[in-house]
């Protein structure tokens, strides 16, 4: 593996273990990785303030592929290297087909979650648990209405992604809900990419805006290739990335999606599976 540049790395499900810490064996991993030289990136939904503090302040890090891919961001001269949004309008539309369906759904612009507070005050029936929930919380700023304020602020510009969740207690019309969302959006919205990190939620970005061309076109303004790259993931949301990458690793509790395309199938992300492909770097 003496040509890997760059370790992209999910975060929940992958780096995270499933109380979202970062392990003392996988952070020693990563930093012997770094002290090679290698470029330590971690590859998330979230954007880059929304990050667990345990990954977003090592010191080794610099770059994060974030919101699945819609950014690449640059610690060091806060930038975005790659920028993939959805225009406002079609955000706008998707927003109002889902307004048809029992679910709640926020949005990421300009690096911050935007909601509803309607929606905010019930999320404790649609956030499968507490980590999400507190997301929901700390991580999104209530607006009156979420589409009146995007068309207050349209200055501001695009979407960088739509979230939503189903009501998590009744698990199989919640699969039916969003089968239903995924189905319509496929048929209306070709240019948008629907993924999931969690049984009951639906990420949309812009059909671009994914972590594997992201990854791409990371390592290419690096003057790298993919083939430089090894990528670890578990959800679909990583599918595109892990089957990109010269070096692609699913999780033991990965989708099998994803381990159908990786290269390597490592222990789970309880039992530090990322430190365990590491020690052959």
């Amino acid at each position: 593996m003496d040509d890997i540049k760059i370790i992209a790395l999910d975060l929940d499900g992958t780096l995270l273990d499933s109380e979202k810490r970062l392990s003392e064996v996988n952070r020693g991993a990563l930093e012997r990785a770094a002290e090679k030289g290698v470029l330590i990136v971690p590859t998330t939904g979230r954007f880059f303030g929304m990050m667990p503090p345990a990954v977003r302040d090592l010191p080794f890090v610099r770059y994060a592929i974030t919101i699945n891919g819609a950014q690449v961001y640059d610690r060091e001269t806060d930038t975005a290297i790659v920028r993939d949004e959805i225009p406002l309008e079609t955000a706008l539309s998707i927003m109002e087909l889902l307004d048809g369906y029992d679910v709640i759904y926020d949005c990421y612009r300009c690096n911050w979650g935007w909601m509803t507070e309607a929606f905010q005050r019930k999320a404790e029936h649609y956030a499968t648990d507490e980590h999400y929930l507190k997301m929901v919380y700390d991580f999104r700023r209530p607006v009156p209405e979420l589409k009146a304020h995007l068309r207050e602020t349209a200055a501001d510009g695009d979407v960088q992604k739509v979230l939503l969740f189903a009501r998590k207690d009744d698990r199989e019309a919640a699969l039916k809900t969003l089968g239903e969302i995924t189905a319509a959006v496929n048929a209306r919205f070709p240019e948008i990419k629907v993924t999931s990190s969690t049984w009951n939620d639906l990420e949309l970005n812009i059909r671009t805006a994914h972590k594997g061309n992201a990854l791409k076109r990371f390592a290419e303004h690096l003057g790298l290739s993919l083939a430089n790259c090894m990528a670890f993931g578990d959800g679909m949301n990583d599918f595109t990335m892990v089957e990109a990458a010269g070096v692609g690793v699913a999780m033991a509790n990965a989708v099998d999606e994803v381990k159908r395309v990786a290269k390597i199938v490592t222990a789970s992300n309880d039992e530090d599976g990322v430190a365990k492909v590491l020690m052959d770097l």
